[in-house]
């Protein structure tokens, strides 16, 4: 497996933290080449540092997603960097969760801006400089499908990005590239072993998922021999998605 990602060229945005910050650890250990894109310069740096510390490579890009600008100048940059683009994933978001009549048109528009509008942007400069066998990983979410109120603008913009996907990889079928998205549910980021066990219990798998849950299945659809996997969103969440729940 290491031998497949040996400096492959990986843009992971918002890979300073959280789910970002596990993928871009597990493909630094298989030693791909990996730009970090996020505006947290701080927590970018460290990621950075991790990598470097565990023998892999990476460089930090301060990026707002959410600016053309900033992505053209991010993909330019890598290309001068490293000559080429062999997988972009598509990771930065945010959400906003509020009362739906109180949600301004600025608040909507952030998000769909960060989330949404920057998978095209992004997928559009990547596609540009991707040689045939380039791979494209966007991140959407279970709440594409199911909801809880007051999650209008980051579902919408999740929801968009599942179909973004099967758009893309129609479109890109003809340079090569595959487009395939990753929906994760409950993945805890921070303080895993204050969860207790109801938490866990809730799901299928018996536990709440981890960011490195997310980052195989990244290196499963990043893998040059899995081409015949195209256009699909892959739900990572424990079985609870297909849980069947009444009140007792």
């Amino acid at each position: 497996m290491e031998e497949k990602f040996k400096d492959k060229s990986i843009i992971i945005t918002g890979g300073a933290n959280g789910i970002g910050e596990g993928i871009a650890i597990a493909f630094g250990r298989l030693g791909a080449m990996i730009f970090i894109a996020d505006v947290n310069e701080q927590k970018g740096n460290k990621v950075v540092q991790k990598i470097k510390e565990n023998g892999g490579k990476a460089i930090f890009f301060k990026t707002d997603v959410s600016k053309e600008e900033d992505i053209i100048l991010l993909i330019n940059s890598v290309i001068d960097q490293s000559g080429k683009l062999d997988i972009l994933i598509n990771n930065a978001g945010i959400s906003v969760f509020k009362p739906f009549l109180s949600l301004s048109i600025d608040e909507w528009e952030r998000v769909i801006n960060t989330n949404l509008r920057s998978v095209f942007i992004s997928s559009r400069e990547a596609a540009k400089v991707m040689k045939n066998g380039g791979r494209i990983i966007n991140m959407a979410s279970t709440r594409a499908i199911m909801s809880e109120p007051n999650s209008e603008a980051y579902a919408a913009s999740k929801g968009g990005i599942v179909s973004i996907t099967h758009s893309l990889a129609a479109s890109l079928q003809t340079n090569g590239i595959t487009v395939n998205c990753i929906s994760p549910g409950w993945i805890q980021v921070d303080d895993y072993d204050e969860l207790k066990k109801t938490d866990h219990l809730q799901h299928w798998s018996n536990r709440v998922g981890k960011p490195e849950d997310i980052a195989r299945a990244c290196i499963f659809l990043a893998d040059p021999d899995n081409n015949f996997i195209n256009g699909e969103n892959m739900i990572i969440d424990g079985g609870m998605t297909r849980k069947m729940i009444y009140e007792e």
